[in-house]
């Protein structure tokens, strides 16, 4: 897991080879004004945008989610995000198994840890990053990048 602002994205770029493509697309939109919905950036890349008010702990902690085929990179653009986060070797309460049409797998474990996102942050969460997104208060506008592995 990786968390930072987009002024520092470029440190990141030579971790995965789409990482430049995913972060100079994010620079290059206006994420105020971006309307929820899904935009196909080029293969193996697309972004997800919602705007939807925040959930509580135990809400969040029913999705809490990792992937196999994809990374996030989750960008906050308006609102307090928090996250709950554990590594996936740490995870023993699994939920129906991994879910391949849609690369995710539930745990019914709780977070070792929570963070909060604020505007113009991010986090990449890698395939071993559980995860339970959208916990907070008030709407929360987030990007989603999916960057398959």
């Amino acid at each position: 897991m990786i968390i930072d602002t987009l002024q520092n994205a470029a440190k990141y770029y030579s971790v995965h080879p789409l990482f430049a493509k995913a972060f100079e697309y994010i620079a290059g939109i206006d994420l105020a004004a971006i309307e929820p919905g899904t935009y196909e950036i080029q293969d193996g890349l697309k972004a997800i945008v919602s705007d939807k008010p925040g959930r509580a702990r135990e809400e969040s902690l029913q999705k809490f989610e990792c992937h196999r085929q994809n990374i996030d990179i989750q960008v906050c653009i308006n609102g307090n995000e928090e996250i709950g986060w554990k590594p996936l070797e740490r995870c023993v309460a699994d939920k129906g198994g991994y879910d391949e049409a849609k690369d995710v797998q539930f745990f019914g474990d709780h977070p070792d840890t929570y963070f909060t996102l604020t505007q113009d942050q991010f986090v990449i969460l890698f395939p071993e990053d559980v995860h339970a997104p959208m916990i907070g208060e008030g709407s929360i506008k987030k990007m989603v990048i999916k960057v398959r592995v």
